[in-house]
């Protein structure tokens, strides 16, 4: 009897241990269907991610280099975060679609350099290479300090889109719209636009070691203010930099790049999902 009792102890324990055993493999192996095909999925982003990232750099340095940008001594970082903003600017229907026409203002250089481009991205050229003055308030030789606020006299930073052609103090001159809330929205207000000025020119590095500052308008020279003014006007892009602490701007999101497309023509794709 006792034989009988320890035979279907037996019996009962090996079965528990069978299915014990059996729940045990088929959770680990779920568990490791699961994490393989997170692994996958994780693979595939990765694959994919570079591939749009790769597009986009692909697309600016394509431009950068037809356009002769290097050799004309704009910085790639500069001419990206430009063309970041205009991407961004695209999306949040502040430029209209047919637009293709970026003015980028570098003031991490002196003012003795030709610090402002004009390129056209549907052509892939570079249209105006030129000088550029900043605020009286922002420095002497370089522009270390940028304000949003009246009566500072100096530059504002940030993306602009460029508006109507009007007749003032300067003479023929161009509205500018300050984008970045903070940085230069006050644009209107302060009367920054891009005029002519006379102490914008070669004549005045030369006695001076700087150019002429205004009051916080980037100033050109006369000689090619109206080439400018016509090229620009209208609802174009205009981008002033430099590297200073706390300058942040939405348009410097790059989430777009995700969905990046390089356009055949002056259109702009961005494909979506």
């Amino acid at each position: 009897m006792i034989k009988t009792i320890n035979g279907h102890m037996k019996r009962r324990f090996w079965l528990a241990a069978a299915l014990l055993f059996i729940l045990t493999f088929a959770i680990i192996s779920s568990r490791s269907a699961t994490v393989k095909k997170a692994a996958v999925a994780t693979k595939k982003e990765a694959r994919e991610e570079p591939k749009a990232t790769s597009a986009f750099a692909s697309y600016v340095e394509d431009i950068f280099q037809n356009a002769g940008l290097k050799t004309s001594g704009l910085d790639y970082s500069v001419f990206q975060k430009a063309i970041t903003g205009y991407y961004n600017l695209k999306q949040n229907k502040a430029l209209p679609q047919s637009s293709s026409i970026i003015t980028v203002i570098d003031f991490n250089k002196a003012s003795t350099e030709k610090r402002m481009w004009i390129v056209d991205l549907a052509t892939k050229q570079l249209l105006l290479n030129t000088w550029v003055a900043h605020g009286q308030g922002s420095g002497e030789l370089m522009a270390t300090e940028f304000s949003n606020k009246s009566d500072s006299h100096q530059s504002s930073l940030g993306f602009y889109v460029t508006d109507n052609v009007y007749y003032g103090k300067h003479g023929r001159s161009l509205k500018l719209d300050g984008m970045d809330a903070g940085f230069n929205s006050n644009a209107r207000a302060r009367a920054v636009v891009l005029h002519a000025a006379d102490y914008v020119c070669e004549n005045t590095i030369k006695s001076l070691g700087r150019l002429g500052r205004s009051f916080g308008c980037p100033a050109v020279s006369p000689e090619v203010s109206n080439k400018i003014i016509d090229l620009i006007k209208g609802k174009n892009m205009l981008y002033v930099n430099a590297n200073v602490n706390g300058y942040t701007s939405k348009y410097l999101n790059e989430g777009f790049i995700a969905n990046f497309a390089a356009p055949a023509d002056s259109a702009i794709s961005i494909t979506q999902n």
